[in-house]
């Protein structure tokens, strides 16, 4: 998997933003990424050196339209806390 399509996008919500007061930024990432590979991906995008990932799977909720049924896919999203003294991570920039 190339670094490009591990992070689909980053996340801008009210959590997200208070984290980043911290240096934690939240991204969606691919389902099939782990830790290491996250952890690379931040690093050669944004030029950030990134000190710790955290990941969770997020379940896709379920959708009704009427009488039929539908589910979302599941997702994984990514905490990544970067190194105490690096630049904030400006998404609009990046994106």
């Amino acid at each position: 998997m190339r670094d490009q399509d591990i992070i689909r996008r980053p996340l801008i919500t009210e959590k997200a933003t208070t984290f980043g007061e911290s240096n934690v930024f939240a991204f969606e990432v691919a389902p099939g990424a782990n830790k290491i590979q996250v952890k690379r991906a931040v690093e050669t995008q944004f030029k950030r050196r990134v000190a710790e990932v955290r990941i969770v799977k997020m379940h896709g909720k379920t959708r009704r339209q009427g009488r039929f049924v539908g589910r979302r896919a599941d997702w994984k999203k990514a905490y990544v806390r970067l190194v105490a003294g690096e630049k904030p991570i400006e998404f609009f920039d990046s994106f």
